[in-house]
C-alpha cells in the first residue's frame, strides 16, 4: 500500500503593496469618474431648467446674475470632467478631437467677458449670447443619451422623447431670437406653436425675422 502523502497546496502570496495601491487607484478612479458622470448629468438637467427659467422671465435683470452664475458653475463642472477624461486617455489627440465641442462649449464666455470688462463688438457678442443656448442643447443631448441608452428604454419611447425634447428646446431658442424682433411671436405660447408645427413638417404661419431663427427653422 502506497502510505505516500500528498502535501497541501501553498498558500497563495499575499498581494504586493503595488499591486493593493494599483488596485485603490483603480477603484478611485471609477469612483471619480461616477461622480464627474452624475455631476454632468445634473449640470444638464440645471442648465436646461435654468435656460427656461431666463426665458419664461424675459431675461429679468435680477434672475439674469443668478442664470449667469448658474451657467458659471456647470461650465466648472463641465470643465473638470474634461480635463479629468483627458488626464486618463491614453490616445490624448484622438480624445481632443473627439470632444473639441464640448470643451468650447464648457467655456463661461459671458462670464469671462464681464468679470475683465473686455469689450467685443456687438456681432461678437451676439453670438457669445448664443453660447448658453448652445450649451442648453448639448446639455439635452447629454440627457436624452443617457435615457435613449437604458435597456429597457423602447425604441418607440426614445423616438418620442427626442421629438419633444427638439421642439421644447428649438421653442426656447426660437423664442429667445425671435421675441425682441418678431411681431409674430407675442409669447412663448407662439413659439411653441411654431416649434411643433415645424417638427411635424405641417408647416407653421410664423415666419423668423433673424437670419439664425431662419437657420434653425430648417434644422
Amino acid at each position: 500500500m502506497d502510505t505516500t502523502t500528498i502535501s497541501p497546496a501553498p498558500a497563495p502570496a499575499p498581494a504586493a503593496p503595488e499591486s493593493k495601491r494599483h488596485e485603490r487607484f483603480r477603484i478611485f478612479r471609477n469612483d471619480t469618474r461616477n461622480i464627474l458622470n452624475t455631476l454632468v448629468l445634473i449640470g444638464s438637467i440645471v442648465v436646461i431648467v435654468s435656460l427656461s427659467l431666463e426665458v419664461f422671465h424675459d431675461s429679468a435683470q435680477v434672475y439674469y446674475h443668478l442664470y449667469m452664475q448658474v451657467q458659471l458653475w456647470v461650465c466648472i463642472v463641465f470643465l473638470i470632467d474634461f480635463f479629468y477624461r483627458f488626464y486618463l486617455s491614453r490616445r490624448k489627440g484622438r480624445y481632443l478631437v473627439s470632444n473639441f465641442i464640448f470643451f468650447l462649449v464648457a467655456i463661461p464666455y459671458l462670464n469671462i467677458i464681464d468679470y475683465f470688462d473686455i469689450e467685443v463688438s456687438e456681432e461678437v457678442y451676439y453670438v457669445l449670447r448664443l453660447m448658453p443656448l448652445v450649451r442648453g442643447g448639448y446639455g439635452l443631448a447629454i440627457m436624452v443619451g443617457w435615457i435613449t441608452r437604458n435597456r429597457i428604454t423602447s425604441l418607440m419611447v426614445s423616438y418620442i422623447l427626442i421629438i419633444l425634447s427638439l421642439t421644447y428646446f428649438a421653442s426656447l431658442v426660437f423664442f429667445t431670437l425671435e421675441h425682441p424682433v418678431n411681431p409674430a411671436v407675442k409669447s412663448y405660447g407662439d413659439a411653441l406653436w411654431w416649434a411643433f408645427m415645424n417638427v411635424t413638417t405641417v408647416g407653421s404661419n410664423i415666419f423668423a425675422k433673424t437670419a439664425t431663427g431662419e437657420v434653425l427653422s430648417v434644422v
